[in-house]
């Protein structure tokens, strides 16, 4: 295949160069009067870039909130049809997904209606999401960077022939249906292990000697402290049953960021994950903050106690930690898995001794002094092996996933740009020579 040399760089010499408002629709969203309810909680799906934080999926359906039609006639809120390519223009800039249905957005977004005879939307969806720094770089503003209408109209992409946009797209889409899957089987898993925590450990009806639910089948009950508990269980304190330490910053930090060296685990990457794993980081700490940070091994149990306090994580590699995660070690009467899911199920009581107005701040002797109820070990190891299946099966899938990802973040810049052609049928071939 021949190329030839553009404004965007080489690329093949069928493909043509368009600005975005040549291949459809730039659409800005509007926010409907807060003050006025009629407006608000309505069927129409509202969508802001905070939605958009930690989604990964392509296709969004619904986000925090919905507006009414008479919201929507009220502002300059528009409604978008499905496969509109939503993109965020502020707060943070490029935040990409396609309308999983008719909905409209907040004025954070330029969204792009596709001409179906130009663009296919899902091409443009994975071409956003490739163009995404080029984009920021030239977004206005001083304080706030944003993308506005104008600049987002006359952003100029490379565009192959619509055949050759579906084929390409179709390879990545392959490949986030694959990632997409095991996300939502993961989450399905978390949500059964975490329904049989509440149901043995708070709820009491963890199978009796009989196999039947111990405090139904009249089960005998203590009381403690803590109301009434199953006999031969214990309340005990945070920091009798595990060590707590808190992690560490080398300072200033931003002298030892990096692109490369040891993961550096901050507080997004647990609040822009679904997973209760860590598995990979955004930012990177050079060799000579190590010795000035808190290193964890794979398989340590963390917890955010600063900015978002409370997210309990799982390491699956080699870390270091910032001084906002409280780090576990050293475990008695109780295991990791145990900690992780009571961590899960406690997080709201736990949030509210957690202090600050703006950002809150959860200290480690409040989480120390906090009240557990302690089952029998006999309990804790048949409950243990349990959460091993489920947790060995969401670790094989998040492992997996993050190989996917890598292809597909490896391929994106490379069939985007053409330098990877994608195979066409000969018909299709004759017709773009």
């Amino acid at each position: 295949m021949d190329y030839k040399e553009s404004e965007v760089g080489k690329i093949p010499v069928h493909w043509e160069i368009r600005q975005l408002s040549e291949i459809g629709e730039i659409v800005s969203g509007g926010t409907p009067n807060t003050k006025i309810e009629e407006y608000w909680n309505g069927n129409i799906p509202w969508i802001t870039p905070k939605d958009l934080s930690g989604f990964t999926d392509r296709y969004i359906y619904s986000g925090e909130r919905n507006i009414t039609e008479l919201g929507l006639e009220n502002s300059s809120a528009k409604l978008l049809p499905r496969n509109t390519v939503l993109f965020s223009s502020r707060a943070p800039i490029g935040y990409v997904a396609l309308a999983g249905d008719n909905l409209a957005t907040n004025q954070g977004f330029k969204s792009i209606i596709c001409d179906d005879k130009k663009a296919y939307p899902l091409f443009i969806y994975y071409l956003l999401k490739s163009k995404k720094n080029d984009i920021e770089n030239i977004a206005g503003g001083s304080t706030f960077k944003e993308v506005s209408g104008k600049v987002m109209k006359e952003f100029k992409v490379q565009i192959p022939p619509l055949t050759e946009q579906k084929a390409i797209a179709n390879i990545l889409s392959t490949l986030d249906e694959k990632i997409e899957t095991n996300n939502q089987i993961n989450e399905k898993l978390e949500e059964m292990a975490q329904a049989l925590f509440k149901h043995w450990f708070v709820d009491f009806e963890f199978p009796d000697e009989n196999g039947k639910p111990y405090k139904s089948s009249g089960g005998e009950m203590v009381e403690s402290e803590l109301g009434m508990i199953p006999k031969g269980w214990k309340i005990k304190r945070v920091g009798e049953i595990v060590n707590i330490t808190r992690g560490a910053s080398p300072r200033p930090i931003k002298d030892y960021i990096d692109a490369i060296g040891m993961p550096w685990v901050k507080i997004s990457d647990a609040t822009e994950s679904k997973s209760k794993y860590i598995n990979e980081t955004k930012e990177f700490i050079k060799e000579e903050g190590i010795p000035k940070s808190k290193k964890v091994s794979p398989g340590t149990l963390i917890l955010s106690n600063s900015a978002t306090p409370g997210i309990p994580k799982i390491m699956l590699i080699e870390a270091c930690v910032h001084d906002g995660w409280l780090v576990f070690q050293d475990y008695q009467y109780i295991t990791k898995e145990f900690l992780y899911y009571f961590l899960m199920n406690e997080r709201e009581k736990i949030l509210t001794l957690s202090n600050g107005s703006v950002f809150r701040n959860l200290k480690t002797d409040i989480l120390k002094n906090y009240k557990i109820v302690v089952p029998t070990l006999e309990l804790i190891e048949k409950a243990n092996k349990i959460f091993q299946d489920f947790n060995n099966e969401i670790e094989r899938r998040t492992k997996e996933i993050k190989i996917l990802s890598n292809i597909r973040d490896t391929l994106l810049p490379k069939l985007m740009s053409g330098e990877i052609r994608v195979p066409l049928d000969d018909e299709v071939l004759s017709e773009q020579n």
